[in-house]
């Protein structure tokens, strides 16, 4: 998928201009509230004009103020997932979920219903009233509505910004599968650096109407961690562990990482750990409380305002860590050098 966008619009005290080119499957568009990122979308989308301007969507011109081109949403085939679910009240899942497909013209009915009620878990809910869904299963109904109305684009504005950790982490998976299994494109909106990282492959940063060029999620996490009270959050995908001496113990890479906690029995799961969790040795320490020692390679150091941010080689398995300017310059931090990472067991944090 290609989008160019070239357009402004301005309301009371905000102007939005931006002139960009976004090429992939799954886009994110990130920023604060009120850089104009929801605004963006909606003119994407054709719920909002633009002042002026134009927006070209795979060769194909959806608005140009000069040529007098604005297709009216239902032309452009775009399917927007809001933060809040917009479920039909009176009608019941299943009748929510076929209510675009029913209105799909038959040529381009090519994702089938069973398919997508698989695909999201949503068979033993189609009896369903929607007033008795949780806020996790309305996003899943919300998604697979739109899934079915075979859209060229999926545009998701904040929608897991509602719902507490739980459910945000419970849902991603099947957001991430949904344009692999149904070929659809998406653009992703967000203000979690976290959720950007796990969803989408390149970023367009917002600012006061304005945005940065395009960027991977990881760098753009990276450029922000100085000023963020959490730091750098790594993200570590482990698999069931096994259990010695009351502690778990997860393989990851060539290594095994020692967590407190209840293990998983049902495949993968995901953890975080803070930059700020990983505290560096130049030598071996001749005893330690932390359960995790280990030796890494330094591949490069990163600006974090005070602190400097060291990105960590374990064997082809990477960690940032983030430590004082004065302790990086004491340890003669360098790339290339070798030191030692030690991370207690109960610094992880288990994700989904």
């Amino acid at each position: 998928m290609e989008l160019s966008i070239s357009l402004e619009k301005s309301h009371p005290g905000f102007t939005l201009a931006m002139d960009e080119t976004l090429s992939g499957e799954r886009l994110g568009i990130f920023g604060p509230s009120g850089s104009g990122k929801s605004t963006l979308a909606a003119m994407i989308a054709g719920l909002e004009k633009p002042d002026r301007g134009r927006i070209v969507l795979d060769g194909e011109t959806l608005f140009d103020s000069d040529a007098g081109i604005d297709l009216p949403p239902e032309r452009r085939r775009i399917a927007m997932v809001f933060q809040s679910a917009n479920l039909f009240p009176h009608l019941k899942v299943e009748e929510n979920l076929l209510y675009g497909y029913r209105r799909t013209p038959a040529a381009l009915r090519a994702i089938p219903p069973e398919g997508v009620v698989e695909a999201l878990g949503l068979g033993s809910l189609l009896r369903r009233e929607v007033a008795h869904l949780s806020g996790g299963e309305r996003q899943r109904v919300a998604l697979g509505r739109a899934i079915l109305a075979n859209p060229r684009l999926l545009v998701m504005d904040e929608p897991l910004s509602a719902l507490d950790d739980d459910l945000r982490f419970q849902i991603i998976p099947y957001l991430r599968g949904i344009g692999e299994q149904f070929r659809i494109p998406y653009i992703y909106i967000s203000h979690s650096l976290v959720e950007m990282r796990l969803l989408t492959d390149r970023v367009l940063p917002t600012s006061r109407g304005s945005a940065s060029p395009p960027i991977h999620p990881k760098e753009l996490a990276l450029q922000r961690m100085g000023g963020s009270h959490v730091g750098f959050i790594n993200l570590l995908r482990l698999p069931p562990p096994f259990r010695r001496d009351g502690i778990l113990h997860y393989p990851w890479g060539n290594v095994n990482l020692q967590l407190t906690g209840e293990p998983t029995h049902d495949g993968e799961a995901l953890y975080e750990l803070s930059s700020r969790d990983i505290i560096l040795c130049r030598e071996h320490p001749r005893a330690i409380s932390a359960r995790n020692l280990l030796p890494a390679r330094v591949l490069r150091t990163l600006p974090s305002g005070p602190r400097t941010g060291v990105l960590l080689d374990f064997g082809g398995m990477e960690l940032v860590a983030e430590i004082a300017g004065g302790a990086a310059a004491e340890l003669e931090i360098s790339p290339g050098a070798t030191l030692y990472a030690v991370i207690k067991a109960s610094a992880f944090r288990r994700l989904g």
